[in-house]
């Protein structure tokens, strides 16, 4: 896992990336927190991971690295938090910033608008009965599943 790789925000770009399919990781950046969340190889559904404490990030890469060595993963989907009107602020440049860093580990990164992602993961949460602890604790890597969701569902489909 060396070197650098492609990084886009185009769904065919990434697929063409991926041949053979292959386990997705996406990642969901907060502020002190990043979600995680896992697709299968065939793309068919994504499922809530771990909510790993943001540091360093040199601590992030080699804690992302692991999950993607234990998995055997093929690729990362990383939310993309554009503003309503489609435009990039802070935060989106600093999800890019991120993906730059992160293609170290050799895997294609797509980078994919999370625009309502958090708000649909707390609708989800608040109907499953989550405690509003548990929504905190929770949040970044439901979140995670519902970006990474959204990517699988254009890759999979070929609606791209």
């Amino acid at each position: 896992m060396a070197g650098t790789s492609l990084i886009t925000e185009n769904a065919a770009e990434f697929r063409d990336a991926l041949p053979d399919g292959g386990g997705l990781i996406g990642l969901d950046l907060g502020s002190k927190t990043i979600g995680t969340a896992f697709a299968d190889a065939h793309w068919r559904f994504a499922t809530a991971g771990k909510t790993l404490a943001k540091g360093k990030f040199s601590r992030d890469k080699a804690a992302i690295e692991e999950l993607v060595s234990q998995r055997g993963l093929k690729g990362i989907v990383i939310g993309l938090p554009l503003n309503m009107d489609g435009s990039a602020g802070p935060r989106a440049q600093a999800s890019r910033a991120f993906a730059r860093n992160i293609a170290v580990l050799g895997l294609p990164v797509l980078l994919w608008d999370e625009r309502w992602s958090t708000a649909s993961a707390e609708r989800d949460m608040i109907a499953q009965d989550f405690s509003r602890a548990k929504r905190a604790e929770k949040i970044d890597s439901h979140a995670a599943a519902i970006i990474l969701q959204g990517a699988i569902d254009r890759l999979a489909g070929g609606i791209l």
